[in-house]
């Protein structure tokens, strides 16, 4: 429990209030909440995420996971998930650290590798017990935001022997399978990332396929099977989440954040963002920006 100390300790120095902060690494962010959470959509992306103190439920579709100090999430590829902090006060609030996948690292990681792929017989989501090597990973990765002078050199080194640990441990045959050129979860992966790049535009299903290396159909088979949505459901909530950051910063107001995302009409775009945040856009944003706990995503 040493390095979760140390790890908590990190966490709180770098995450000075409630949110999510993005730090001088791209693929770190540290969390913190004072309060627990409702649950709150979110298309999380493919990461390690260590919770140093509280606890939180993350969602997709009917399955859940629970994690905390104990244990640690892996989210496989870009997922929509549903999360809610359990445990969080003033006193012992939640701190979390999430590191996002290199995919480059990974590949080069799985170019040293020789033999056949194994079957993936795990879920994309899973949490497991702690590692008492990846808590210490990650505490030399944290702990470089001390000397912002040493993370170019060192934080690709780190990031990569966390990668290296995934790798070895026991959700390495689900990150083999996404990495690997030519498995459903690789294509699905690449649908992801079609989507994603231009979720602001009219979604060409055949286009999303071909850039999967997929039929149509085999892309709305197992685009659904990971991710317990259709591709369609997918931009949406990316739509709706752009908009509700933009609306957060300041970007756009709740009249424009629609058309921002590529909404024609006000009225379905209030509609759909009713549905997925359980509020208008304007009374959502109020929600938050009144709440601080209420954003927190990871």
């Amino acid at each position: 429990m040493k390095n979760i100390a140390e790890l908590a300790q990190l966490i709180a120095r770098h995450a000075p209030g409630n949110g999510i902060f993005p730090t001088g690494m791209p693929r770190l962010s540290v969390i913190r909440s004072d309060r627990t959470s409702t649950p709150t959509p979110a298309v999380y992306e493919a990461s390690l995420c260590l919770i140093a103190q509280g606890s939180k439920r993350v969602s997709l579709g009917n399955d859940s996971v629970v994690y905390d100090a104990s244990r640690y999430l892996i989210v496989s590829l870009d997922l929509p998930l549903v999360g809610d902090i359990l445990e969080a006060s003033a006193g012992a609030p939640y701190l979390c650290c999430k590191i996002d996948f290199d995919q480059a690292a990974l590949a080069d990681l799985l170019m040293t590798e020789s033999g056949g792929l194994p079957k993936p017989g795990l879920p994309v989501l899973a949490a497991y017990p702690g590692d008492p090597d990846l808590i210490d990973a990650a505490c030399r990765l944290v702990r470089l935001l001390d000397r912002p002078e040493t993370i170019p050199a060192l934080a690709p080194l780190i990031e990569r022997e966390v990668l290296y640990r995934l790798l070895t441990g026991p959700h390495g045959p689900m990150l083999r399978h996404v990495a690997a050129s030519g498995s459903h979860l690789n294509q699905v992966s690449r649908a992801i990332a079609a989507i994603r790049r231009r979720f602001d535009t009219r979604l060409r299903i055949d286009e999303i396929a071909a850039e999967a290396g997929m039929s149509s159909s085999a892309l709305h088979a197992h685009f659904k099977s990971v991710t317990r949505m259709t591709p369609l459901e997918y931009q949406k909530q990316l739509r709706l989440q752009e908009a509700r950051r933009l609306m957060l910063t300041g970007s756009a107001n709740a009249a424009s954040a629609g058309f921002v995302v590529g909404y024609e009409s006000p009225s379905q775009f209030s509609r759909e963002y009713r549905r997925l945040f359980g509020a208008p856009p304007r009374q959502d944003i109020e929600r938050i920006q009144t709440d601080a706990g209420y954003q927190i995503a990871v």
